[in-house]
């Protein structure tokens, strides 16, 4: 009993630190490439509304990329203290992925933030564009190496086990895993929304208050132009990435659609249920008759595998997944709508006006995160009971630890991350408090227009005084 509360606790608080880690690498990925885009027109235009944006939103980018620095450390000791036999068995295929991680991405991050986040008056703006750009490259590097592993673990290919130990027989395979491409996807994309709801939601903020408006202006509509694009991108990827789950994990598939008998065709799409793993079958269930079949099988009549297929050790838990997906869909949805919503504002002519719309983007302005961690519960308990799928069962590479011990590091890894979250909001809050930095400012610092930086503007004024002096 004391094993299974242990194991029990030890998968929790891996929930619990990936949950808070994902958060910040969601948002940096967005915001790095929207900042680097910002500053790509800036150069293109010499519009310093687009220098302004890039000069707001580099503050909260460097407070959220050291968090999720401080996030993601702790998840590699707990592969060796709270899991180490899954360390032991697996670390020849996923060891040298999560390196090829800091070498390639981190390394790249690292090197260039400083130049990115500290090189305003110190070199030239396209130095500095380059900056930019590299760190949000190597930002798109970090999540390719990460979902690389995670999608190996969802659709292993490309090793051989010897004396029950994975080791890679191709690297290709092992990186280029059935789910990799769409899964990689899904996630950038799912980062540029959050990122770009973020920016529309403070812009749509201080157009409620009539706070910087042109500045809020630019950023709101760049951003609904992203989202239109973005949004109808995600659905077809979203819609791609159901086939390939149907294909590869269909325990997975018949949980997010909460199908319970063996072989189920006329699948309806269910809007509403409350699945009941005692009973084995949904209370309460509301949907759309046929729609799930031509959904998943494109034909009205399509079969699809359900749950009873599966014994009963094999099954996912299947309340968290159902509910996880639809929060995940809901929310997509929500975000199509304000897009589309956008669209006729704007041709209305009332895209900053409208208080229902601004009021709808505010409300908005976290739930690229929300739909993000829903989609990450679907993918991870969605996988259960395997920690590499088919393969390898959870609780058979959990450390024996004693329970109290485990029960205690959650408990401080709850108090510790609640009370950085509330450091981070509150610097979040007085960020945005604060508002843009001025155009005057921005003149007098001469940021890049005349001189690339503080050194020159000194040297210019020191010259220009001498000449008054002179006259």
């Amino acid at each position: 009993m004391e094993h299974f509360d242990s194991a029990m606790l030890s998968r929790i608080q891996f929930a619990f630190t990936v949950s808070f880690h994902i958060i910040f690498p969601t948002i940096t990925i967005g915001l790095a490439t929207l900042i680097a885009l910002w500053e790509a027109l800036w150069l293109k235009t010499n519009d310093p509304r687009y220098l302004q944006l890039a000069k707001f939103w580099i503050k909260p980018f460097a407070i959220t990329f050291g968090m999720g620095v401080v996030g993601g450390i702790v998840m590699s000791y707990e592969f060796g203290t709270n899991f180490s036999k899954f360390s032991e068995i697996a670390g020849p295929v996923l060891g040298p992925l999560l390196a090829y991680e800091v070498l390639t991405a981190f390394f790249l991050e690292a090197g260039f933030l400083g130049v990115m986040l500290f090189g305003w008056q110190r070199v030239g703006r396209k130095v500095h564009f380059i900056s930019t750009l590299v760190v949000a490259i190597g930002t798109w590097i970090s999540s390719t190496w990460i979902m690389a592993a995670n999608s190996w673990m969802q659709t292993p290919q490309g090793y051989k086990i010897i004396d029950g130990v994975f080791h890679v027989e191709s690297w290709m395979q092992v990186i280029f895993n059935p789910s990799f491409p769409i899964r990689l996807t899904h996630m950038l994309l799912a980062s540029l929304i959050s990122a770009s709801l973020l920016v529309a939601g403070v812009s749509a903020f201080y157009l409620l208050k009539k706070r910087h408006v042109n500045f809020s202006k630019k950023g709101l509509s760049m951003t609904m132009w992203l989202l239109l694009v973005l949004t109808i991108l995600q659905v077809k990827v979203g819609d791609e990435s159901g086939l390939e789950v149907k294909e590869h994990q269909p325990a997975k598939l018949a949980a997010m659609e909460g199908i319970w008998e063996a072989q189920e065709s006329e699948v309806p799409l269910l809007l509403f249920a409350m699945p009941n793993m005692q009973t084995e079958e949904n209370d309460y269930q509301l949907g759309i008759p046929n729609l799930g079949s031509l959904i998943l099988t494109h034909t009205l009549d399509g079969s699809v595998t359900g749950l009873k297929a599966f014994p009963k050790e094999d099954r996912p838990y299947v309340p968290l997944v159902f509910w996880s997906f639809r929060v995940m869909v809901g929310l997509g949805m929500g975000m199509v709508a304000i897009a589309l919503a956008a669209l006729v504002l704007r041709r209305k002519g009332r895209l900053y006006e409208n208080k229902w719309f601004l009021r709808a983007v505010t409300f908005f302005t976290p739930m690229g995160v929300v739909a993000t961690l829903a989609g990450w519960y679907v993918a991870e308990t969605g996988r259960q009971p395997w920690v590499i799928y088919n393969l390898v069962r959870t609780s058979d590479v959990v450390s024996p630890l004693p329970s109290e011990r485990v029960l205690f590091s959650l408990t401080m890894f709850v108090v510790i991350y609640f009370l950085l979250s509330l450091v981070y909001l509150y610097f979040m809050r007085k960020l945005i408090r604060k508002g843009p930095p001025k155009m005057a400012t921005l003149e007098k610092h001469l940021i890049g227009m005349n001189a690339p930086g503080y050194a020159l503007a000194w040297v210019k004024n020191l010259k220009h005084e001498d000449h008054e002096g002179e006259k």
